[in-house]
């Protein structure tokens, strides 16, 4: 029969007949009178519903995996007033006739509250719409006004977060396109929230309303139009306005209670009543000082001592378990507890004596290393809650897809050597980059438009540089709604991580990988692949190409144009440098569309061609160029660069058109002194874009310092 009864739910709410029909039995309940039984089945599902709705709430992880609670919310008000005016129409036609009138549940109410004393019940009562009026209801709706204020402000702040995440491999498309669903999803929800509790709040206005009307009605009915006596009358009515009274706002009591609860929690893996015990009863020395408090309160003379002392002794004891289990649970290990070997020195040093030195002895280098100091050991422990592990993964999945090659795993130790909360990346076994993060705090970066200052550690974004604080993790939301980018400590790890990869693409790239790819490409095109090595090419030629392409920040997902291209022009050169150039022009398509994007128009910089005469002169060898004269690269990197901040400062990327025998040398000489500048050869530009000069450096100008 249970079965059936769900079944026919689900029917109704898959044929989207469910609402309308409840909406209807509301409107009919109001119209309709209805008999004492049906009533009492009624009160007492709406009481039942009441509590599973705010169970539900305390049960709930997260605010937003109960979305629906606006909606009920709003439908459970309509059907506590929807019996409220049924209830009323049939206390006063036919209150006079007893108490039992209006149903069992009204009469059972309003004869334990009442208790013989009808002012006693009046002002039980009016105390119960007070506590749901002033304290739950306006309490939660305040929260739900500045959670929902909060949360739309902090949209964009949110919305730049999981851009930051995307671009630095942290999270892919999908995980990106589910992010911002939730974040829409919160701003929804907290909306709702605001004013679904205006409907609770107008409810305990109408409970007050409807008992004083009930109360004035049935008195005036009762004496004028049925001659009761003025006692009976106020026994019979009070009793029945109070029972409906009762009946009405203990459920309302209790849904605002669950709307409460439900806005004031924060998003946690555990429900309610494990949290509330975990974070309440962490900390032993709370319930060790209130013990000695309460204790000191049960010995002065005159104090109900039974009382205060059995209450101290409670908490003295659940101090001391509180404090055992924390030294079980690993916080102070005892030396009996440690069987690892390789922490003691003497059985060290006997299996030492007892082996002969091998190759394995020579530890390998790690391709990409992370080390950490021990502070930082709980973001890699899954254990903990450690989201660093993840986040790397997520990281070499992203520049993987990105460069074409699959990036080597990144190989975590502790280093002692470091400070508690310091790192090192290292590639090849040589440290590259070192920085510090704040475990348990958050990172909010400043994109260079926020709205104000944060209160915390000033220090600056490891990966790029920009300004930024670390902050307490509650004022995430706070920095989000004044514009700033906000990041946890893995996130800031794992994003530097990601940065100085990509810097150093080129030396990840061994023979290993390189002959990788040939394989996945000979598997389409094999003959291509045998024609190029080792019939055309040896493979380390080929592994520098890779290389010099990767170190200028070209990708080689396009194996099969590199390949051809290396494969028609192999015959004629075996220098790699003059390789990559070809393969660069053969690129020029990506590399442009990488650069520009979709725009047709390719706005550059250009030397003019006496400046240009003489750096060939100058790199070939060519004594009749006049020879390079002295600071002149370091003046025409301050053109250049001059001219490379002009061109960014109106919007469009810096690129700087060369010839094809210079373009190699000017990119190195420009790589690390002028940041964002392209270096492009003639030959590099495809045929459908159109250049336009923007700036010419001449020699004059570099002569003079630009």
């Amino acid at each position: 029969m249970q079965s059936a009864f769900l079944g026919q739910l689900r029917d109704l709410s898959r044929s989207g007949l469910g609402v309308p029909i409840l909406l209807l039995a509301l409107l009919g309940m109001m119209i309709v009178p209805m008999p004492p039984l049906a009533l009492d089945m009624l009160f007492t599902f709406n009481i039942a519903l009441s509590l599973v709705i705010m169970l539900v709430a305390v049960y709930t992880p997260r605010p937003l995996e109960f979305q629906v609670f606006p909606t009920v919310l709003l439908i459970a008000t309509l059907l506590r007033l929807g019996l409220n005016v049924a209830s009323t129409r049939v206390v006063l036609l036919e209150g006079h006739t007893g108490t039992d009138a209006a149903g069992n549940v009204i009469r059972a109410f309003g004869e334990f509250v009442v208790g013989g004393n009808y002012a006693v019940g009046i002002v039980v009562f009016v105390i119960l719409v007070i506590i749901n009026f002033i304290v739950v209801t306006k309490g939660a709706g305040r929260i739900a006004e500045v959670s929902a204020r909060f949360t739309l402000d902090a949209l964009p702040g949110k919305q730049m977060a999981i851009d930051a995440d995307l671009n630095a491999g942290l999270i892919d498309q999908k995980q990106a396109r589910l992010r911002r669903e939730e974040v829409s999803q919160e701003s929804d929800f907290y909306g709702s929230m605001d004013g679904a509790s205006k409907f609770v709040r107008g409810d305990a206005i109408a409970g007050i309303l409807i008992l004083v009307i009930n109360l004035v009605g049935g008195l005036a009915i009762g004496i004028l139009q049925h001659g009761m006596p003025a006692a009976d009358a106020m026994r019979t009515y009070s009793l029945l306005t109070i029972g409906d009274g009762l009946v009405a706002q203990i459920p309302s009591l209790v849904l605002s209670t669950g709307a409460g609860l439900l806005v004031t929690r924060v998003s946690a893996p555990q429900d309610m009543g494990r949290t509330v015990l975990t974070q309440l009863f962490a900390k032993p020395q709370a319930l060790a000082i209130a013990a000695v408090v309460l204790g000191i309160m049960g010995i002065i003379p005159g104090m109900p001592n039974l009382a205060f002392l059995s209450v101290a002794a409670i908490a003295g004891y659940m101090a001391y378990r509180i404090h055992k289990h924390n030294l079980e649970g690993g916080d102070l290990l005892s030396p009996d507890e440690d069987d690892d070997p390789l922490d003691d020195p003497a059985a060290t040093a006997a299996s030492e004596e007892q082996r002969e030195l091998s190759w394995e002895d020579v530890p390998p280098v790690d391709v990409i290393g992370l080390e950490v100091g021990y502070g930082l050991i709980p973001l890699v422990d899954k254990g903990q809650g450690g989201q660093l592990l993840s986040r790397i993964k997520g990281v070499r999945k992203k520049l993987s897809q990105d460069l074409g090659f699959l990036v080597q795993s990144v190989h975590i130790r502790d280093d002692l050597d470091l400070s508690p909360n310091a790192y090192r990346i290292s590639i090849h076994g040589v440290p590259v980059a070192e920085a510090e993060v704040q475990p348990g705090r958050e990172l909010a970066i400043n994109p260079g438009s926020v709205q104000g200052e944060l209160q915390g550690t000033q220090t600056r974004d490891p990966a790029f540089g920009l300004d930024a604080v670390w902050i307490e993790a509650g004022q995430r939301d706070y920095a989000q709604t004044m514009g700033y980018t906000v990041v946890d400590a893995s996130t800031v790890v794992a994003t530097h991580l990601s940065q100085v990869v990509q810097t150093h693409t080129h030396q990840l790239l061994g023979h290993e990988e390189a002959q990788k790819l040939l394989d996945m490409l000979a598997r389409s095109q094999p003959k291509l692949v045998e024609d190029l090595v080792p019939n055309t090419l040896p493979l380390s030629v080929v592994v520098k190409v890779l290389q010099n392409l990767l170190g200028e920040g070209i990708p080689i997902r396009d194996m099969r144009t590199i390949v051809e291209t290396l494969a028609e022009n192999g015959h004629r050169a075996k220098d790699p440098a003059e390789l990559t150039i070809q393969v660069r022009e053969a690129l020029g398509r990506m590399i442009v569309q990488n650069i520009n994007g979709m725009r047709p128009e390719l706005a550059v910089i250009t030397l003019d061609s006496r400046l240009e005469q003489l750096l060939l002169g100058t790199i070939q060898g060519n004594a009749d160029a006049g020879g390079f004269e002295p600071g002149l690269a370091d003046r025409l990197q301050k053109s250049l660069a001059d001219a490379a901040r002009r061109q960014e400062g109106g919007g469009q990327p810096a690129v700087l058109l060369t010839a094809p025998q210079l373009r190699q040398w000017l990119s190195r000489l420009m790589r690390h002194a002028v940041q964002g500048l392209h270096v492009l050869s003639y030959n590099e530009v495809p045929d459908d874009r159109q250049v336009r000069i923007v700036a010419s450096i001449g020699q004059q100008q570099v002569s003079e310092g630009g």
